[in-house]
């Protein structure tokens, strides 16, 4: 009997001893950098959306909603399409709008050079024209100071992020700031060529799938590190931004030559 018993005794034992592993924590994803350089694939890409909202006190309030594409090459982004619309429930489309962030806007990103049609540019164009053509412009016009300023398709920008981040099964979340977000992305810097303060903290939290693909990303930082005024103080803007079609045929191509200018109104 104490023979049996003590069978028993390290049947459950070895039973326990091997179901400790099972219920430890999920495996990690894929690696995030080698799942997105797989998907540099000539006329290849991705989709994306963002909603900005800026908060203070008690209180938040929607900014802005884009829509947008990524296509991509056999290094990484070749080209981008971003479309831009008010996400403030109380719009006004007569309220005055000097920076043009409200209004409708569209940007065509070829290389470095952008066709910017709507928002600020809406009331500078020539008769005729709708898209002003900058060699070296910036990504989404002025609706991209409020949108997303972190681009988790370039490797070098992923890479900064995840080192040092915290890992909870699929997700990452840390810290970097401005003047990391410039020395390692063009995006960034076309995004937001002049900002107040390269010591803004950007709060993020990433989530990727079990291919370690993103699926997800939230950015927050004080809007006083892109506009250092009074109105903005103790504003806060976090960026929701959801990634999808990943693997798609995407084109992107410039706007018809004859509606393009490279000269505004006066």
């Amino acid at each position: 009997m104490k023979r049996v018993i003590a069978g028993i005794s390290t049947a459950v034992a070895i039973t326990l001893a091997t179901a400790v592993p099972a219920q430890a924590a999920a495996p990690a994803p894929a690696d995030p950098i080698k799942a997105l350089k797989s998907q540099f694939v000539v006329g290849k890409g991705m989709k994306f959306t963002d909603l900005s909202v800026v908060i203070w006190d008690d209180e938040s309030e929607p900014y802005l909603q884009r829509t947008g594409s990524f296509q991509f090459g056999k290094t990484g982004i070749i080209a981008s399409d971003i479309s831009s619309k008010s996400a403030k429930k109380s719009s006004d489309p007569r309220a005055a709008d000097p920076t043009g962030i409200f209004a409708p806007s569209r940007t065509i990103r070829i290389g470095t050079t952008s066709y910017l049609s709507g928002g600020s540019y809406r009331e500078s164009m020539p008769e005729g024209k709708s898209w002003y053509k900058d060699q070296k412009g910036m990504t989404g016009g002025s609706s991209g100071w409020f949108g997303q300023l972190v681009n988790i398709a370039e490797p070098a920008t992923l890479a900064s992020l995840l080192k040092g981040a915290k890992r909870a099964g699929v997700s990452y979340s840390g810290t970097t700031t401005f003047g990391r977000l410039a020395k390692v992305s063009p995006w960034f810097r076309a995004t937001l060529p002049l900002r107040s303060s390269d010591k803004t903290v950007v709060t993020f939290k990433l989530t990727v799938n079990r291919g370690g693909l993103p699926q997800r990303l939230t950015t927050s930082h004080a809007v006083t590190g892109i506009f250092d005024g009074p109105g903005w103080e103790g504003k806060t803007i976090t960026v929701d931004t959801r990634f999808t079609g990943w693997g798609t045929k995407v084109s992107i191509k410039a706007p018809p030559a004859s509606k393009v200018t490279a000269k505004l109104k006066d």
